[in-house]
């Protein structure tokens, strides 16, 4: 009988295989980065066709490195950077495009044009979402609008719309040859295009965007053991292997940090940083510039929503400081020069690179540093990115207390920023809560698994994920209220200043 569960974590700079044990022990893994295409200022592209053989590449590599086949897989699960929107044609498997990554910022005139004539309202009411870049359904309808020949394409039944999850999946299961045109309730409620309420594409929404049904994959429960087909296409997985779940990563790291309960959060620092708050099978609305988006559904249970709040650009920040300024040359140096100064030396950084996200929306935001003065030194500067990081992370935290009620006694953490000593107690210090890392802190994969392995039985239930999950290390507070109080004053009055700086027709 197989011993072990697989998953696929489709990320936005590299794309992994992890393989769990029963225990949710990480057994093998093996990872490639992907180009990071910058045609121009605030695009970002990926090319799907890379994406896929590096999935291919990495799934033969941790199977070989684990000394394991496919025949040891009892299931294979799904998760995926989430609103990265890639359109091919099903008679080939060619894109049409680039992926327009979630990150890119090309569609903003056409949330702003949403949001002028009423229509965001729609959107809002229906997929609990602002109009705004970072969503599926503007990145849609730019690219019916500019790429040659889509649209009707589309219209013919020629063009397929998906997030990398329904790119990886459709090719996993046998691509041009019947590969499964499908996604998951988490993934399709992060487009502007489901209905929140009946989880199903709603054509008033549609219409806005100008999107054919046509084009869009069917919406599944996250786990189920056969709505999303069998592994046949891939290399190391040519064989009859369930692919039971998926999953956007964020939900999935909510699996994954196995919060199940209402009340229950995680925050997940990675490119982004994404805090998550499950409010069971309740639909809360944010009036404080959160998402409301669906956290999970398993099989033919009710679907669980949850609070969101999305961080553009955090761990990013710190890949600009290595790979832009150059002033590091791996991301974990950030720590070393971090701890070269006692303090940010009154320096803060706001990496509104693509504008601001959670709680502010603003698109029209872009990155700055403020309060330099020559005392200052490259290890204040890293100490600020840091911070912006954790600072972030509470703008979201707060709006979050406000929507819900819900006040974070702990804080869950997972994500490869975790690593990070000294963030993690700027986190504690800057929300004035511990901070909590487990001991698989790549949670992302690990809840993909999870959800494949309930799917199939390889898990009874919820209450034996719980019985895995346990504590790596934990960071007390140490700032004074008066210091807290304080950087966070300053913090405000720097993203102010970020406002307005794009001029947006």
């Amino acid at each position: 009988m197989p011993e072990f569960v697989g998953a696929v974590d489709q990320g936005t700079t590299s794309t992994r295989f992890m393989i769990f044990d029963h225990d949710g022990n990480e057994v093998a893994r093996h990872q490639l980065e992907h180009r990071q295409i910058l045609p121009r200022s605030g695009w970002v592209e990926h090319d799907p066709v890379e994406i896929w053989e590096r999935t291919n590449t990495v799934m033969q590599n941790a199977l070989r490195d684990g000394g394991l086949s496919a025949a040891d897989l009892a299931a294979v699960g799904i998760t995926n950077q989430r609103e990265t929107t890639v359109v091919w044609d099903p008679r080939t498997g060619r894109p049409y495009h680039n992926a327009i990554v979630w990150q890119d910022t090309r569609t903003d005139s056409i949330a702003k044009a949403l949001e002028r004539d009423g229509r965001g309202e729609i959107i809002r009411r229906k997929a609990g979402l602002p109009p705004a870049t970072y969503f599926s359904g503007g990145k849609i309808k730019w690219l019916l609008e500019n790429v040659d020949g889509l649209r009707d394409a589309a219209e013919a039944g020629h063009a397929l719309f998906g997030t990398t999850d329904c790119w990886v999946l459709w090719n996993l299961t046998g691509g041009p040859e019947g590969g499964i045109h499908a996604t998951d309730v988490t993934n399709a409620s992060r487009t502007m295009l489901m209905d929140l309420e009946s989880l199903d594409w709603d054509d008033e929404l549609l219409d806005i965007f100008g999107v054919p049904r046509a084009m869009l994959p069917r919406i599944n429960p996250s786990a189920h053991p056969e709505a999303y087909g069998q592994a046949r296409a891939s290399r190391p997985l040519r064989a009859a292997i369930p692919i039971a779940s998926v999953l956007g990563d964020q939900q999935a790291a909510t699996v994954g940090q196995v919060c199940f309960s209402p009340g229950e959060a995680k925050n997940t620092y990675g490119t982004g940083n994404f805090l998550v708050l499950n409010t069971g099978t309740e639909l809360v609305r944010s009036h404080y510039g959160l998402l409301t988006t669906v956290c999970y559904q398993f099989g033919d249970s009710p679907a669980v929503y949850a609070l969101e709040g999305s961080m553009a650009v955090t761990g990013a920040a710190v890949q600009w400081l290595r790979d832009q300024l150059k002033i590091i040359t791996e991301a974990a140096e950030s720590e070393r020069l971090a701890l070269t100064v006692e303090d940010n030396g009154g320096v803060y950084f706001v990496p509104a690179f693509s504008g601001l996200f959670a709680p502010y929306w603003r698109s029209d935001a872009r990155g700055a540093i403020m309060g330099l003065t020559r005392y200052n030194t490259g290890g204040h500067l890293a100490r600020a990115a840091l911070e912006a990081i954790c600072y972030q992370s509470r703008d979201v935290a707060e709006a979050m207390e406000r929507d819900s009620g819900v006040h974070l006694d702990v804080l869950k953490v997972d994500g490869g920023v975790t690593a990070n000593d000294l963030c993690m107690q700027i986190q504690a210090d800057i929300l004035g809560v511990p901070v909590s890392r487990p001991v698989v802190a790549e949670t992302t994969a690990l809840g993909a698994a999870y959800a494949a392995g309930l799917a199939t039985g390889f898990w009874r239930d919820t209450d034996e994920l719980r019985s895995h999950w346990q504590e790596s290390k934990r960071w007390e507070p140490q700032w004074s209220e008066e210091q807290r109080a304080e950087g966070y004053d300053g913090w405000k009055r720097a993203v102010e200043r970020t406002f307005d700086w794009v001029k947006v027709t």
